[in-house]
């Protein structure tokens, strides 16, 4: 595929800010659902204003920090406990965002900050994996200033998680996907601790379509991930997509 069809392909006018950027380089760096298109979507239910403290937890190869810095005019703490913090800084400067992005390499339990430090937490694509116990969200919220904002886009399942799945989903079946849960079960781990008000959970409207579609370009580039593309190809948005959740601090 050249790079305009790879262009054409991943460029939708739901996505304004995201089509400003080099598909190419999005594909390079991938890790998961297409980044910008989450880091947007997340944006469209949650306000950063510039100057704000921003962390990006679990921000793989720092698209979405470059792409929040660049865009809303924050300053972000990049941080994975994967990916080089080097690789990243090198990512940071060639797209000019060395004076807003900050890369760091931290195991999301055991953060190097300050408590109160950030004005908003942002995870895309993955809270899920470290997320899920009843004791993280108070741990997080530790390092978040009162008023502050976390939102996160992470994959997800319309149902309760003990719901019997059809076949391509049994199929396709592993811890991983035991992660992907629905908007209302993070509504009420997170407001059962009484830290936060939940603003918005709900699935990214054509989530699981963008998700799709993006898996479909970066496999004519020979990226991406096979069984997740069979996966919602068969599911056709009736179980799977993004689920989205942004909250409040009391």
């Amino acid at each position: 595929m050249s790079s305009q069809l790879l262009r054409e392909a991943l460029t939708l006018d739901r996505y304004p800010r995201s089509n400003t950027y080099d598909q190419q380089w999005v594909v390079d760096n991938l890790m998961g659902p297409h980044p910008l298109w989450s880091a947007e979507s997340l944006l469209q239910a949650m306000t950063l204003r510039p100057g704000m403290r921003v962390l990006d937890l679990g921000c793989g190869t720092a698209l979405t920090s470059i792409f929040l810095a660049r865009e809303y005019e924050v300053d972000v703490w990049a941080t994975d406990l994967w990916v080089d913090p080097t690789e990243n800084w090198q990512r940071v400067q060639n797209a000019g965002a060395a004076d807003r992005v900050h890369p760091i390499q931290s195991d999301a339990r055991k953060l190097p900050f300050a408590h109160g430090f950030f004005d908003a937490v942002v995870s895309i694509g993955a809270y899920n994996y470290f997320g899920t116990g009843v004791d993280y969200l108070p741990y997080l919220a530790e390092f978040v200033r009162p008023n502050g904002t976390l939102g996160i886009i992470t994959p997800g399942i319309r149902t309760a998680p003990d719901f019997s799945p059809p076949p391509y989903v049994a199929d396709r079946w592993g811890p991983d996907l035991c992660t992907w849960l629905p908007p209302d079960w993070w509504r009420h781990l997170w407001e059962r601790t009484g830290l936060v008000t939940v603003e918005t959970a709900d699935f990214v409207p054509n989530g699981w379509a963008d998700w799709l579609r993006w898996l479909q370009a970066c496999a004519q580039v020979g990226r991406g991930y096979e069984p997740d593309e069979h996966l919602l190809e068969a599911d056709q948005g009736k179980l799977l997509g993004l689920t989205r959740v942004v909250a409040r601090l009391n």
